[in-house]
C-alpha cells in the first residue's frame, strides 16, 4: 500500500489540522517531515525566541506523532529554493506520490510551494493543500463588486454576517495507525543539537512553555476570567488583560478555528456575542484574519513595500544613534523604553505598548516603519509577517485602514491613561520606581533632581510638527 506524506510547516499540532487529518482519512500509512531552514531564518529576521519556541513546540510534536505511529521526519535544508528537489527526493525514496500540507500566502511561501507543486507534479507526484491558517480561504470575504477589503471595519461585518450563517467547525481527532518504521538512510538533524544554536534565558522559558494542552489552557483560563472584562482591560499592560495566545496561534500549536470554538462553546457552538468583552476579543482575531488577507491581495506589503503608494515619497531620517536608543530602551521617553526592554527580555510586548512605541519610531522620530518592523520581528516571539507588517504601517499611516498621520499618540498621555500608577514603568524602567504616579510619566518635566536615567532624546510638541509637515508635503 502507498505511503502518503504531510509536510509540517507552521502548524504544529495534531488536534484540528487540516493536513494531518485529510492524508490520515485515505486509508494509508502516513509519514510526516518538517524541514528546517536557517538561512532563510535569517532572511526573514525571525527572532532566536521564536526559534527556539518552534524547536521544543516540534519535540513534543514528534512524540505526539509516534504516539499515532506517525514517524517525523526532521530534515535541515538551509533556504527555501532549494526545498522542491529535496521533496522530489524524499517522495521518491519514501515511494511517495501524494503529500499533504497546509497552504502559506506570503510570497517567498508561495513561491516555495508553487516550485515544488510543480516538480512533483512533473514526476505524477501530487501536492494537495489545505487552507488552515485562517478562519475564511483566502478570496472568499469581498465587496459587492468582488473586490478585496481595504478597510477593516466593513471586513468585520462581512465576517460576522458569514460566522452567522456557518462557524467554521474543527477536525475530529485522527486515529492510532498501524506503525511504519523508516527506512535506515533516511537523514536526519538532532532537534536537541539544533536547539543549543537558539539559547534562552531561563525566564523565557518559564513564560512560553510549549505544548496543545497549554496553549489551551491559556486560551481557556483567559476565557473562564478576562474575557467578559477585556473591553475595560486589554488597553492597560500592567493588567494580565489579554490571552496572550498570539505565539500559539502563529506557530500553529492552536488553531483560529479552536479559538473561536472555546469562545463560542457556552452557547452551543452558535454565534451569541452576549457581552462586549466576546465582541472586542472576536474583533482582535478578525483583525489577524484582516492583515492575512490584505498579505494575499496585496503582496507588496511582504516585500516591504507600504500598502499606500504615496507614501513612498515620505522622506524618513537616517538617525541611527536615535534608533539605537529605542531598540535599546534609552529614549528618554517612560513608556516606550518600558516597552522596549519588555520585548528584549520576555520575546514579547503588550498591544497598546507595541503602538506607542512603533508610532514614537515613525513619527515623532521619523524613522521608517521598515526598520522598527524589522526589529520587532528579530526580537518577537509572536513575530508573525502579516500581523506585524500590518500594526508598523497602521502606526506610520502607510498602510491599509491606517491612522491618519494627523493622529500621532502623545507618548505622555498614553502612559497616563493606560499605565496611571506608572506599575508597568516601574516593572521595566527599575531607575523610576522611586517617583509618584504623576511624575514617573515624564521625569524631566517636573525638575526632579538627579536620575540615572537619559533625558529625552526629542521634543514631542514639535517632533509632532515634523511628522505632520513631513506627510503634507506628499
Amino acid at each position: 500500500m502507498p505511503t502518503h506524506l504531510i509536510w509540517f510547516r507552521q502548524d504544529l499540532r495534531i488536534q484540528d489540522n487540516s493536513a494531518l487529518w485529510h492524508a490520515t482519512q485515505q486509508g494509508n500509512p502516513c509519514i510526516a517531515v518538517v524541514i528546517l531552514s536557517p538561512e532563510q531564518w535569517k532572511l526573514h529576521h525571525d527572532a532566536t525566541c521564536k526559534i527556539n519556541f518552534y524547536l521544543r513546540q516540534l519535540k513534543t510534536l514528534q512524540q505526539q506523532l509516534l504516539e499515532k505511529n506517525i514517524p517525523l521526519i526532521v530534515a535541515q535544508i538551509e533556504q527555501w529554493k532549494d526545498i522542491a528537489n529535496y521533496m522530489l527526493t524524499l517522495t521518491e525514496q519514501l515511494s511517495i506520490t501524494d503529500v499533504y500540507a497546509n497552504a502559506e500566502y506570503a510570497v517567498y511561501e508561495k513561491k516555495r510551494d508553487d516550485a515544488t507543486l510543480k516538480i512533483l507534479s512533473q514526476h505524477a507526484k501530487t501536492l494537495h493543500l489545505f487552507q488552515d491558517h485562517t478562519l475564511f480561504p483566502k478570496g472568499t470575504i469581498r465587496t459587492q463588486n468582488n473586490q478585496p477589503y481595504k478597510v477593516f471595519t466593513p471586513f468585520k461585518k462581512a465576517c460576522f454576517e458569514r460566522l452567522q450563517h456557518s462557524m467554521p467547525q474543527c477536525y475530529p481527532d485522527i486515529e492510532q495507525q498501524e506503525n511504519i518504521t523508516l527506512p535506515k538512510d533516511i537523514q536526519q538533524v538532532c532537534l536537541d543539537d539544533m536547539l543549543t544554536h537558539y539559547p534562552v534565558s531561563e525566564q523565557i522559558l518559564q513564560l512560553w512553555p510549549v505544548g496543545e494542552p497549554v496553549a489551551h489552557e491559556k486560551l481557556n483560563d483567559f476565557l473562564q476570567h478576562n474575557v467578559k472584562q477585556y473591553q475595560d482591560t486589554r488597553d492597560f499592560p500592567a493588567i494580565q488583560g489579554t490571552s496572550r495566545i498570539s505565539a500559539y496561534l502563529n506557530i500553529g500549536m492552536i488553531s483560529a478555528r479552536q479559538c473561536l470554538q472555546a469562545l463560542f462553546q457556552p452557547y452551543h457552538g452558535e454565534f451569541v456575542l452576549s457581552h462586549k468583552g466576546d465582541e472586542t476579543w472576536l474583533t482582535e482575531i478578525l483583525w489577524r484574519e484582516f492583515y492575512q488577507h490584505i498579505m494575499v491581495d496585496f503582496p507588496k506589503v511582504s516585500k516591504a513595500k507600504p500598502f499606500k503608494d504615496e507614501t513612498n515619497r515620505l522622506v524618513w531620517r537616517d538617525a541611527p544613534s536615535d534608533f539605537e536608543k529605542w531598540t535599546q530602551g534609552q529614549t528618554g521617553i517612560p513608556i516606550v523604553d518600558a516597552g522596549m526592554r519588555e520585548l528584549k527580555q520576555t520575546g514579547w510586548m503588550h498591544n497598546r505598548v507595541r503602538m506607542i512605541c512603533a508610532m514614537f519610531l515613525t513619527k515623532n522620530l521619523l524613522i521608517d516603519w521598515r526598520e522598527g518592523e524589522r526589529w520587532f520581528m528579530q526580537h518577537l516571539i509572536d513575530g508573525e509577517l502579516a500581523a506585524n507588517n500590518g500594526g508598523w504601517q497602521w502606526s506610520a499611516s502607510t498602510g491599509t485602514d491606517a491612522a491618519p498621520y494627523f493622529r500621532i499618540f502623545n507618548p505622555v498621555t498614553q502612559s497616563e491613561r493606560f499605565d496611571p500608577e506608572g506599575k508597568y514603568i516601574k516593572q521595566w524602567v527599575p531607575e523610576l520606581a522611586s517617583l509618584q504616579a504623576k511624575q514617573i510619566h515624564a521625569p524631566f518635566a517636573h525638575k526632579i533632581g538627579y536620575l540615572d536615567y537619559p533625558k529625552p532624546i526629542v521634543d514631542l510638541k514639535s517632533s509632532r510638527v515634523r511628522a505632520i509637515e513631513a506627510f503634507k508635503n506628499l
